[in-house]
């Protein structure tokens, strides 16, 4: 199978994944990619990988947010 496990993340955390990314990184991505970056934040601090790679594609960028509330008072 190509999948070999599948992480759940919940709407409320990859909003603030994507804002963070956001304001740290300068990266404006969207709620998918959030989500794509919360799961592999999740997955490194399990340990469970620990001296590996963990490669995130993001699915989406912010490109349809923008006029949303998703990214009102961040400044990149």
């Amino acid at each position: 199978s190509i999948i070999d496990e599948v992480e759940k993340v919940q709407s409320a955390e990859a909003i603030a994944t994507a804002q963070r990314l956001a304001k740290e990184e300068g990266l404006l991505v969207g709620i998918s990619s959030g989500a794509a970056c919360a799961a592999a934040l999740k997955l490194a601090r399990s340990g469970r990988f620990d001296g590996k790679n963990i490669v995130v594609i993001f699915p989406d960028l912010a490109e349809r947010y923008l006029s949303t509330p998703l990214f009102d008072g961040i400044t990149v």
